[in-house]
């Protein structure tokens, strides 16, 4: 009766230690251990991170980090990180958590637009992805692998079309750059070369003179026109004569890409720079900005007529006035002058 009533106590304290090992198993594994009032929480694991590291990082978002540090212990997962963008939802479980660390890493978009310089780019990446502005610039200037692609320091930019992309947070410099490659020859299908040789432009030549386009006008119904203008001048052989490759001379040349010129005076007409339109003949050595797609299908498809000569039209703004000679033109010039001498305009 005696060993009977031992064996009973025995039983009764393995039964009640088994239900604290459950509680606790379950409090750690399956009890919800978010802490913050959001629908969802966007977590970002670096590379080579340790599970320090991913603690330190979701220290904010949960109740109690010592049953999540279990947890990983638990699942293997403190020996194992993964880096990458991840979402953490409300409610979530230890076990959640550590499941999601574990297999989701979730995609973003990358969003850029006209950047003038691939150091503009550089740094507006940097803010998306892992990647930092430092590397992410070596790997875009990188000479071996610019002259794989044919390409040199003022055409690096064509190869960068802006665009929203999707990539994984921890994407590398080198990644970005191949797949910004991949995008570019992508682009450039068979049609759209084709139609470069049509007008005797490489694709390079289409991507800078598409960048023209893009800073003389903000209206893509009006960028075709204005790309036909530019076309008519390289067939005659005339100067491309345009405004935005002095104001970009001007900043290559002080190295002062901040500034903001609205008004191109005719002393910086005689820069001696590659860049300028009004001294040099033919397409720029490169890109002066990134251009938009519409602006280079505008380039691609020109629109046909005999205009060679536009100014910005003070009654309609956004638009030009466009003329087929230069007598014309001059009476377009001069309202315009007039109307910007009125806004005391001088720089």
């Amino acid at each position: 009766m005696y060993i009977k009533k031992i064996l009973l106590i025995v039983v009764l304290m393995g039964a009640v230690g088994m239900g604290i090992f459950a509680y606790y198993v379950y409090s750690n594994a399956f009890a919800n251990n978010t802490a913050f009032t959001n629908k969802e929480a966007h977590v970002y694991i670096p590379s080579n991170a340790t599970i320090d590291d991913v603690v330190k990082e979701l220290e904010p978002l949960l109740k109690d980090t010592e049953s999540f540090y279990a947890v990983a212990d638990q699942k293997k997962y403190s020996g194992n990180v993964k880096p990458g963008h991840f979402i953490i939802t409300k409610g979530m479980t230890n076990n959640d958590i550590v499941n999601v660390l574990r297999s989701r890493n979730i995609p973003i978009n990358i969003k850029f637009n006209n950047q003038e310089r691939l150091e503009d780019l550089a740094g507006h990446i940097s803010k998306q992805i892992e990647a930092d502005s430092i590397s992410l610039l070596q790997a875009m200037y990188d000479p071996e692998f610019l002259k794989e692609e044919g390409l040199n320091k003022e055409t690096a930019l064509c190869l960068y079309i802006p665009n929203t992309y999707e990539f994984y947070w921890n994407t590398s410099a080198e990644t970005f750059r191949k797949r910004m490659k991949t995008e570019y020859e992508r682009f450039w299908n068979e049609t759209r070369i084709q139609k470069a040789k049509n007008l005797n432009l490489t694709k390079e030549q289409v991507m800078a003179l598409a960048a023209i386009v893009q800073k003389e006008t903000v209206k893509v119904d009006e960028r075709p026109r204005v790309a036909g203008v530019y076309i008519n001048r390289l067939k005659a052989g005339m100067l491309l004569q345009a405004d935005p490759t002095v104001i970009y001379a001007i900043k290559r040349e002080s190295g002062d890409y901040n500034q903001i010129i609205k008004r191109v005076l005719y002393a910086d007409l005689e820069l001696d720079s590659p860049y300028n339109t009004y001294k040099y003949a033919g397409v720029p050595p490169g890109p002066i900005t990134m251009p938009d797609i519409s602006s280079i299908e505008a380039v691609l498809n020109p629109e046909k007529h005999d205009y060679y000569y536009f100014v910005a039209d003070v009654t309609n703004f956004g638009y030009h006035k466009f003329a087929k000679n230069l007598a014309q033109h001059n009476v377009n010039k001069a309202e315009y002058v007039r109307w910007v001498n009125s806004q005391g305009v001088n720089r």
